[in-house]
This record gives structure tokens, sequence and C-alpha cells, in this order.
């Protein structure tokens, strides 16, 4: 049998929220390297009786691929599951350069974002006609990696978007003071704590309240924080589905 790595988006955490094609892969796979800190344990239960699991929470990056390597050259199928969806904050491209030099085959399945489950959680469009219609999904630095100085939040916030801050609870008091001249104090944020997981916990506030609901509950981590005019459930209507639209040029061409 030929080893390789699949990386896999475990989702939010929730066990049910896998896709199909995630839980074939980790009932196959021989071995499961998963994030013990942001991952309901109960995920793992898709896993074989016989795989061999592995939290890497504790392992630096250089041991996570010395782990994969390893198992892969015993012709193991390795299941790298990754929080949310592979495609945001997973450090994808660190791990897959390394496995590329080692010569070791890998492929990515998709996940449920964060954000996304957040949004559902709370009954949230974040793109709404005539209010917003784009969606930031952005990060703030504290003891993590730089971000680059286009990025600024500041810049950001200028768009009025709907912004969607990842791995930046700790710091929510300083980032509502850099938003609230752009999006006001009454503009509403959400907070999702673990969004589907057994300790969600979901907080409802604006630019000028939501700092100490997120203080009081203690919150330091796993916690996606939406903000945006969108949140408050008024706009416009979709021209896509207006009665008024004219949709014969639309069923012309698919004849």
């Amino acid at each position: 049998m030929t080893g390789i790595v699949h990386f896999v988006g475990a989702g939010p955490g929730a066990a049910d929220l896998l896709t199909v094609r995630a839980t074939r892969l980790l009932a196959q796979a021989e071995v499961v390297l998963y994030p013990g800190t942001y991952l309901d344990p109960e995920v793992l239960t898709h896993a074989g009786a016989r795989a061999r699991l592995v939290d890497t929470q504790d392992l630096d990056l250089d041991a996570m691929t010395e782990r994969m390597v390893a198992a892969v050259g015993e012709g193991r199928t390795v299941v790298r599951l990754t929080s949310g969806d592979p495609s945001l904050y997973s450090a994808l491209q660190e791990q897959t350069r390394r496995l590329d030099a080692a010569g070791v085959p890998w492929d990515v399945t998709p996940g449920v974002p964060a954000y996304a489950a957040a949004a559902a959680r709370v009954g949230a469009e974040l793109t709404v006609p005539l209010v917003a219609q784009s969606v930031v999904l952005t990060r703030t630095q504290a003891r993590s990696t730089a971000m680059p100085q286009t990025e600024a939040l500041a810049a950001f916030a200028a768009t009025r978007s709907t912004l969607v801050l990842h791995l930046s609870i700790t710091r929510v008091r300083q980032l509502m003071a850099e938003l609230v001249g752009e999006y006001g104090e009454g503009c509403p944020v959400l907070v999702v704590h673990r969004a589907s997981q057994p300790g969600e916990l979901v907080l409802r506030g604006t630019v000028a309240t939501i700092a100490d609901q997120v203080e009081a509950a203690g919150l330091r981590q796993a916690a996606v924080i939406m903000v945006g005019r969108a949140l408050d459930r008024d706009g416009g209507e979709s021209y896509l589905y207006d009665a008024t639209r004219d949709r014969t040029a639309k069923r012309g061409r698919q004849h």
C-alpha cells in the first residue's frame, strides 16, 4: 500500500459537521494527527479502532512533519486534521512544503469554516443587499505571526464590510476602539465561542459593549468575532429574486 497524507478540515468541532469524504478518510486512516486544543474529541469517533491518534498541540511543525513522513514511509495512510477549513490559518503551506521536500504525496479535503458555523448558529447572513456585499476574513497580531503592513485593521474597516476576526479574542477591547470610528458604537457585534461544540457560547452586543461581555466570560481562545451592519437583519432585497426581474433572457439561453 502506498502511503499518503490527507489534510482534512474537521470543521468547527462538531462530529456531525464533517463532510462525508472526511468521515470516510478518517475511517480508513492508520494514523490521525489532530489539534486537541480546538477539536471536540467526539470527532475522533469517526477514526477506525486501530488508528494511531496523535495530539499535535504540544508538537512543533518539524515534529509533526517527522511523524507524517515516517508513517508514509511505512506505507501508512495519514489524516492530518485541521480545525475549520484548511484554507484558513491551518499552516497548510508550511506543512506541504516540507512534505514536498520529503517526496511525500498529499491532498486536501475542505471543511466547514468556523466563521460559517458561527454565522449559522446565530442565523446571520453576512452579505445583505444595500448593506454589505463583502466579507473580510482576517486576524490581528499579538503574540503571533506578523501581519503584512497593507492589511491593517483600519484599512479593512474603511470598507465597512462585514468583518470576521479570527484568533483575536484576547484583544477585543483594543479592536473595538480601532473600529468605532468607521462602524460606530451601536454597530452590532457577535462573538461565538466554540461554535457547534458542547461548550458553545454566543455573545451579542455592539462595538461599545462587546468587550465587557467577552472579558466577563473569560474567553481566551476558539472564538470568532463578527462585526457589521449586516448583522442587524435589516437591509434591501436581492435583485436575484426580485419579482420585477426579467427572467426570459435567462430561460432563452438555456435552450
